[in-house]
């Protein structure tokens, strides 16, 4: 499982015209599923999102998690974080889990999530064409995938 976590002022998805999730301060975590991906990965994932000090504290310090300062979370599902490039220049997506094993995976990250978090978990709407806005925060960017836990 891998994931894009931006730091934002604000974030919302818009699929055909409609905002499906909409945030203020918090963190928009692209989501990327793959076969391999199981109840431990959710698990890991999630305690790690929401215990990353990665929001400032009273002296601009990166020293506060999203639990410390009660952000939002938008969550959307992107299987083209899966994609390899190692040949050619059309990116290959064979790592990227079917929707059949991905939605399940993708609806208990937002129950994790939710558990953890104790919000309400914003999200986009898996597989459609998606409309994603930000207004990045720093700009704070953090890649984590939960088969490298290094």
């Amino acid at each position: 499982m891998r994931v894009l976590i931006q730091r934002v002022k604000s974030a919302s998805v818009t699929v055909a015209g409609n905002i499906t999730g909409k945030i203020n301060a918090g963190l928009l975590i692209l989501l990327g599923i793959e076969d391999a991906d199981a109840q431990e990965d959710i698990e890991w994932l999630s305690n790690k999102i929401i215990n990353l000090r990665i929001f400032n504290d009273p002296d601009g310090v990166m020293n506060l998690s999203l639990k410390d300062t009660k952000g939002e979370i938008l969550l959307v599902s992107q299987f083209t974080l899966h994609a390899a490039v190692k040949k050619g220049n059309r990116p290959s997506y064979i790592r990227a889990a079917k929707p059949e094993i991905a939605i399940p995976i993708y609806e208990k990250m937002i129950r994790q999530l939710e558990n953890d978090s104790g919000n309400r978990i914003q999200t986009g709407i898996f597989g459609a064409d998606m409309l994603v806005e930000l207004i990045n925060d720093g700009p704070v960017t953090i890649w984590i995938d939960s088969k490298n836990k290094e």
